[in-house]
């Protein structure tokens, strides 16, 4: 290993919130960990993602959304231990909101929409409540007195992932992970035989080489050489832009997240909005653009009117990372000593907790009962 006397147990790949997940919880099961980020660390999709915790919300038919409820709906229950053990670890606060969120139609069609919606979400047992739009304004004063319908998912929460990405640096650092930043990761290296993983190659020379090596690259997976094609995951980038805004009043104006068709607004505590809702299949694009924008604030502020009144602090575009069926691919992969972390979509703050218990699972040689890769 470049620079260091002994190979690391683990070498994982990639910054975001799934790495630094998985390093911290691999760390605190007593393994050696080196994580290689391409940028800084944070610094990706998960620094300008939301921050939902929402499975409820989420929740889409076919096999696939199937799969997905079920890993959303057993990572969302680990998050309230998961916030605390890392604000103990760490000293950093998270932001965890636990004020549910309220699904909201605009008009007749989007309230016929939401009643499927409602219905679907009964067969499939999940808690919703269908709320007139009366009772919508008690909740949430701020919505328009044009809104139609709601629903309310009582257990889908928020987090700021800002604040979690600082506690998680701060927890990986105080584990004893070894954070490499501007790391960019060549191409993962293989044995003789091509049948094993020994480590990773960086762009520019140097190698790291590691008893096991975890792919945890979003986006960027599939741009990782090295591998035969038996052996890959297909991840593409889908775009998503999203606004910050902020109350200079302070918090107040929304108590939970509110979504609606083609966006959502997620309160922080601290009187700041997430505003987002653009999904767009344009590679890796990351340029804003003036239509995004545009139809995210007019959708919003047609539901919410006060946030005309807030502040823009911040424009940002993120690339989520998207497999075929949207399903990320967690676990053992098809050469020993590799483990997949990826193609977590627009899930990835949700899926951490539960996606380094699987990841730890999987290193230690337990068969990991997440999507496969």
């Amino acid at each position: 290993m470049s620079g260091h006397a002994k190979s690391p147990d683990v070498a994982i790949v990639g910054g975001g919130v799934i790495g630094l997940s998985a390093a911290w919880r691999a760390a605190g099961k007593g393994l050696s960990v080196v994580l290689l980020e391409r940028d800084a660390v944070g610094r990706g999709a998960s620094r300008v993602a939301a921050g939902m915790l929402a499975p409820v919300a989420e929740a889409e038919l076919g096999a696939g959304g199937g799969r997905l409820l079920e890993l959303a709906l057993r990572s969302a229950e680990l998050w309230p231990e998961f916030a605390a053990e890392l604000e103990r670890a760490s000293g950093e606060p998270v932001g965890l909101l636990r004020t549910g969120t309220l699904m909201v139609a605009r008009d007749e069609d989007e309230a016929r929409e939401l009643e499927r919606q409602l219905a679907f979400r009964r067969s499939l047992g999940l808690r919703a409540e269908r709320l007139r739009a009366s009772a919508a304004r008690e909740r949430e004063p701020s919505l328009a007195p044009t809104v139609r319908l709601a629903l309310a998912a009582p257990d889908d929460h928020s987090v700021d992932p800002r604040l979690v990405l600082e506690a998680l640096r701060r927890a990986c650092e105080l584990a004893g992970v070894d954070l490499r930043e501007h790391a960019a990761v060549e191409a993962v290296e293989l044995d003789g035989a091509g049948a094993r993983v020994t480590g990773v190659a960086l762009r520019g020379g140097g190698r790291v080489r590691a008893g096991q090596v975890v792919l945890a690259a979003g986006a960027w997976s599939e741009q990782i050489g090295g591998l035969p094609a038996h052996a890959r995951v297909r991840v593409r980038p889908v775009k998503g832009q999203i606004l910050r805004l902020r109350d200079p009043a302070g918090p107040g104006l929304l108590r939970g997240v509110v979504r609606f068709e083609g966006g959502y607004l997620v309160p922080r505590a601290d009187g700041r909005y997430a505003l987002g809702g653009t999904v767009e299949e344009r590679g890796f694009e990351l340029s804003p653009t003036a239509g995004g924008v545009y139809e995210m604030l007019r959708a919003a502020s047609e539901l919410v009117p006060g946030i005309d009144e807030l502040q823009i602090e911040e424009l940002s575009v993120g690339l989520r990372p998207g497999t075929p069926d949207n399903v990320p691919a967690i676990g053992r992969g098809a050469l020993e000593g590799l483990v997949w972390a990826t193609g977590h979509y627009r899930n990835g703050i949700l899926l951490a907790p539960l996606t380094a218990e699987l990841v730890v699972e999987t290193l230690a040689g337990v068969p990991a009962s997440g999507a496969p890769a």
